[in-house]
């Protein structure tokens, strides 16, 4: 499947989902990373105008959960994530955040990524890192 293709069908994934409700699009994806966008607004703000570290947490953990896809079996596996851990390094207030995935561990069970979360200008704004768990899916 060509970048373009794997792109759409990831932000086909997301109607109806959290990363529709915030406004996550996967923008960009290589062979080593998948890139997400989310605009900072009073969508995603805290209660004091800032970026809310939960929606930066789901901003990452999306794009680590789509990022394990290109490494199983979707017709056979699925992808759950088991750990995220995040530190938020700078505020932002409005604009645009982009958070890329890096994979640092390929397991046939288990995956880890690195997730740095940049604005518009390339500040760091936070970094996660995410564990997901690779599972079979269960015929009924």
């Amino acid at each position: 499947m060509d970048k373009t293709s794997i792109l759409k069908s990831f932000n086909e994934r997301s109607k109806n989902t959290l990363m529709e409700t915030l406004d996550i699009e996967y923008v960009a994806v290589g062979d080593d990373f998948l890139t997400a966008k989310m605009p900072v607004n009073s969508n995603v703000h805290q209660p004091y105008g800032q970026l809310h570290g939960g929606a930066t947490a789901a901003l990452a953990e999306s794009v680590g959960s789509a990022a394990s896809n290109f490494f199983i079996d979707n017709k056979t596996q699925f992808i759950n994530g088991i750990q995220l851990s995040i530190n938020h390094i700078k505020s932002k207030r409005e604009g645009m955040v982009y958070a890329t995935a890096k994979n640092i561990h390929k397991g046939k069970t288990t995956h880890l990524w690195e997730v740095k979360i940049v604005d518009e200008n390339d500040a760091l704004i936070s970094v996660a890192k995410m564990t997901n768990i690779v599972l079979d899916i269960r015929k009924k």
